[in-house]
């Protein structure tokens, strides 16, 4: 499993013009599911997130913080493509992407977790 994080001040996902997630300040999350993944992983990529220290305390300090810390937003993408490997030729090689039936259900069932360990109104998703 594989997440990109990027601290935003607002973020938003729009299909076919329609905005179907929308965040305030928080985390946007760019998650990937490989084939090797399983519940540990799911696990483990909740508590990182929750608890990684990407934002700035009261001191002006940066590294100080967790999204979880300072109650924020958090946008949760999934992203086959972050197991994209390109070492061979120009074109894209997916064969350590989850395939899509299951990749949805351990999205959700990360989505589920996430939400547990947190609060789900804070979360979006697409």
């Amino acid at each position: 499993m594989r997440a990109v994080l990027q601290r935003v001040s607002k973020a938003g996902v729009t299909v076919d013009g329609q905005v179907v997630g929308r965040i305030g300040k928080g985390l946007c999350i760019l998650l990937g599911i490989s084939v090797d993944d399983g519940p540990q992983d799911v696990d483990y990529m909740v508590r990182k997130i929750l608890t990684v220290r990407v934002f700035e305390g009261e001191d002006g300090q940066m590294w100080r913080r967790s999204v979880k810390d300072l109650d924020l937003d958090i946008l949760c993408v999934s992203q086959f493509t972050l197991w994209g490997v390109t070492n061979k030729g120009n074109k894209p090689d997916f064969h350590l992407a989850m395939k899509t039936e299951s990749a949805r259900e351990m999205y959700d069932s990360f989505l589920i977790k996430l939400g547990q360990a947190y609060h789900p109104g804070k979360i979006k998703s697409k």
